[in-house]
């Protein structure tokens, strides 16, 4: 029969007909993945005795890339949990075998391996065995499309140590078409045996690895137009622990050459089945590095550029907004602003000089009537020169010395292509600005500083990153269309609006355990924040009082609706009650669903 012929029998094969082959030693499986759909894989590490405590802690320090199935007793062979009639010295297609902490030889077969008595047999999870999972949620498994094993590659993040063990941890990468990295995490999530979500998603780089075309171990997957690399934690990282610790005697399974268990991989899904696309503030370059863009809500919004957007990502540090012109900016910087501080981070606001005092005192109103945590350096920027941004940027103008992680601009004029700034109406409004946008050209060169925009009609800083789509298809969008990009923007129907959703989206990330995960590479034990911690987060969140107080802040200095130039109690012609109330009210709802889901799982 023909080689597809082959694949297809082997395929729809059980994981009990396929170990039988591989103790015939069956020439057709050199490795397992795409077999056995539906059912758990496993790494296998063999120790002896002495060792087998250590490892076993290791394992659980370091639960994504080690998660441990089974442990046998000393010279046990079989592992009933796992699978029936199973005998690991031949069902696995090929092992290797270390002496000293190094690899001397691969073999089909332990048969005639030494002595057992004195060995113990570890069973650890295998991303292979959700690779079915994706392929029903439409996700495509390149490597499987390809024909080859997957690529695993050594990194430079450190595993958690347990005596003898410590050790690098090793990736899986599989790519995956951008529009799809939500599936891919929502489906894996639920297989925590395999890995479970994603521990890095974006530039390779950031994890230590030079070269996606130079694995460590097992064959180059290649991207196809549109893919984004995503890297799992994997088990080969114990092969790395056997290197390191040296053991006079170890085997393991060869990479890609995994135990078939009969253990299907329907294990029952965490508490939460709520999962948010693990996006961490310094190595976000998932969908966002295609289009560095999100849609933060829909609304009626008049000058919204929502038609302009594909999809999403965010975070934040240093906010430049608007003049004390309208209404629509400072809310959203304040909201932002505020769940930063209770966050622990540091904050720092920019504004114009003739806007200095003003800002000032709404700063100052709005700590004392509790929308804002506390109070935040309020600063200015002008040009003083061709170094002024750099040194603003950075301490004594070194570039490897970033003062600011990330900065946010929010319904602030940006500069045109003819140099000029515009509102929505094409007027221009140079003479009311400072150059702030400097900040934002100057921050594409220094390494460890990222930007956002957020805005609603495609004049505003940050928007150059949609400057085709704006001049398109926004009216007067060739003349006023913002020239500076971000690397990341946010529009929403009104700006404040793209303020709130990053508030709330920032509580999400700090309260879900995937992202957490994420962050930790999946590495250490679990730990939820503090219930008086999360306490604080969620006081510090948008709500409708918070907010209708800092609008009646802002008409009470005279601050006016953006589009009807009215002294009200409305943000772009639409009034708080019931428009923007219902948004906020909206936003709330949909983390406080969530929050009951994810953030009190810990307890």
């Amino acid at each position: 029969c023909s080689v597809m012929e082959k694949s297809v029998h082997l395929s729809s094969l059980s994981p009990a007909e396929l170990r039988l082959l591989i103790r015939k030693e069956d020439p057709r499986i050199r490795t397992t993945t795409g077999l056995a759909n539906g059912y758990q894989q496993a790494n296998v590490v063999i120790l002896p005795s002495h060792l087998a405590d250590d490892f076993e802690a290791f394992c659980h320090r370091n639960p994504a890339p080690l998660p441990l199935l089974y442990r046998s007793q000393s010279g046990e062979t079989s592992c009933p949990p796992l699978a029936k009639h199973a005998d690991i010295r031949t069902d696995v297609s090929q092992f290797c075998v270390y002496e000293d902490g190094r690899l001397v030889r691969t073999v089909s077969s332990l048969q005639t391996g030494g002595s057992w008595s004195d060995m113990v047999c570890f069973y650890l999870g295998c991303s292979f065995g959700f690779e079915g999972s994706m392929k029903k949620a439409g996700v495509p498994v390149r490597n499987v499309e390809q024909g080859t094993n997957v690529s695993m590659f050594r990194t430079a993040v450190p595993c958690v140590p347990a005596g003898v063990f410590c050790c690098p941890l090793v990736v899986t990468m599989r790519p995956v078409p951008a529009a799809m990295l939500d599936a891919t995490v929502e489906v894996t999530h639920l297989n925590p045996l395999a890995h479970g979500a994603p521990v890095h998603i974006g530039d390779p780089a950031l994890l230590g690895i030079p070269d996606l075309s130079r694995p460590d171990y097992g064959d180059g997957v290649e991207l196809q137009p549109g893919d984004v690399p995503v890297f799992w934690a994997c088990g080969v990282t114990a092969i790395e622990a056997i290197l390191s610790s040296k053991p006079s005697l170890a085997f393991s399974h060869s990479p890609g050459c995994m135990f078939l268990t009969d253990v299907p991989d329907s294990s029952s899904p965490p508490p939460s089945d709520t999962v948010h696309s693990p996006t961490s503030d310094h190595t976000v370059t998932a969908p966002s590095a295609e289009t560095g863009s999100i849609t933060a809500q829909q609304h009626p919004g008049n000058f919204s550029i929502d038609q302009c957007v594909d999809q999403s990502i965010d975070c934040c540090w240093c906010f430049p907004f608007s003049p004390p012109d309208e209404t629509d900016g400072p809310p959203g910087a304040i909201a932002m602003a505020t769940m930063l501080l209770s966050l622990g981070k540091q904050v720092t606001m920019v504004t114009d000089k003739r806007g200095l005092d003003m800002n000032r005192a709404i700063i100052d109103e709005a700590v004392r009537t509790g929308v804002l945590k506390t109070a935040v350096p309020l600063v200015t920027f002008e040009d003083g020169g061709p170094d002024s941004a750099l040194h603003f940027l950075c301490h004594h103008g070194d570039r490897s010395k970033p003062r600011y992680d990330h900065l946010v601009a929010i319904e602030r004029s940006g500069r045109a292509g003819d140099g000029n700034y515009y509102n929505m109406r094409g007027i221009n409004i140079k003479h009311l600005v400072d150059p702030i946008d400097d900040l934002f050209i100057a921050a594409q060169e220094i390494p460890g500083i990222s930007t956002t925009g957020i805005g609603d009609g495609g004049n505003e800083l940050g928007m150059g990153k949609l400057k085709e789509k704006v001049s398109t298809l926004m009216p007067k969008g060739s003349l006023i269309a913002c020239d500076v990009p971000a690397d990341f923007a946010v529009t929403a129907g009104v700006s404040n609006w793209g303020g709130y959703a990053v508030a709330c989206g920032l509580y999400l990330l700090h309260t879900c355990p995937a992202h957490q995960r994420y962050l930790r590479r999946g590495l250490g034990a679990e730990q939820g924040a503090p219930r008086d911690q999360l306490q604080d987060w969620t006081a510090n969140l948008p709500s409708v009082e918070k907010e209708e107080s800092i609008l009646s802040t802002l008409v009470s200095f005279g601050i006016r609706s953006g589009k009807t130039g009215n002294l009200a109690m409305e943000v772009d012609g639409l009034t708080f009650h019931p428009t923007h109330s219902d948004i906020i009210t909206v936003e709330l709802d949909s983390h406080t669903a969530v929050f009951i889901r994810v953030g009190l799982q810990h307890y």
